[in-house]
């Protein structure tokens, strides 16, 4: 499994799917050991088919982590 810096969440609202580039896309014919900033810029999520705007990586700068520590400190 990817380290958490290398995953990326959906952030639509109810998907909240996790761009894994150890497993790729299948449904979007990307495949395994693409990197998040890879992807094509017309990629959507296979979820919910937000694009690749909304997604926020797990950990690392600007991430999912960092807004919910971020929130609690509020």
């Amino acid at each position: 499994m990817a380290a958490p810096e290398e995953m990326w969440q959906c952030q639509t609202l109810n998907c909240g799917y996790i761009y894994d580039p150890d497993r790729g896309d299948r449904k979007g014919k990307i495949p395994k050991g693409t990197r998040f900033e890879d992807l094509p810029d017309d990629w959507r999520c296979p979820v919910c088919g937000a694009s690749k705007e909304n997604f926020r990586p797990l950990a690392g700068p600007g991430s999912v982590a960092e807004a919910d520590k971020a929130a609690a400190r509020a």
